[in-house]
């Protein structure tokens, strides 16, 4: 055998012969533990007997009976989207995912160039829709697209709200 397989030997039997019968100090730290008092255990909450509850109607409705709420009459402001006409493509997204790109003008017509999350860039001008709430645009400019949505008021009605985006640096 070579010297160096031998003296790899040597070393491999004494570091075995090291770890002898001796205690290391994690074993005596577990006895120790081990050898602590247990803490008390909290008794089981006592449980309350159950009462049952019987239901009288007494002219109230029906527990079970689902409602229908009656429709708010007042919420309905004359104000609703234009369900017949055709959706443009940028009507499929919603504003936030929207982003102008710049602005184009030709003759007297200012047109803005918006992103969409397709990664297709699309030419706008005042009139068109866009957004999931039947946004109108109302005025394009180097500051952002100004646009009135229609959306639902909570009470069975719409109302018209102010949005814009605005140009992306």
């Amino acid at each position: 055998m070579s010297t160096t397989r031998l003296a790899g030997m040597g070393v491999l039997c004494a570091l075995v012969a090291a770890c002898g019968n001796q205690p290391s100090d994690l074993q005596t730290y577990v006895e120790q533990v081990k050898a602590r008092p247990a803490a008390p255990i909290e008794p089981i909450p006592e449980i309350a007997p159950y009462t049952p509850y019987t239901y009288r109607a007494d002219g109230r409705r029906a527990p079970f009976t689902p409602t229908t709420p009656e429709r708010d009459t007042r919420s309905n402001s004359g104000v609703a989207p234009d369900i017949d006409r055709p959706r443009e493509a940028l009507e499929a997204f919603p504003l936030d995912a929207l982003r102008m790109v710049g602005t184009i003008t030709r003759g007297a017509t200012t047109y803005a160039l918006v992103g969409a999350p397709d990664n297709v860039i699309h030419r706008v001008r005042r009139g068109d829709h866009l957004g999931q709430n039947y946004g109108e645009i109302d005025a394009i400019s180097d500051n952002g697209i100004v646009l009135t949505e229609i959306v639902p008021d909570g009470m069975g009605g719409y109302v018209k709200r102010p949005a814009t985006i605005a140009p992306s640096r």
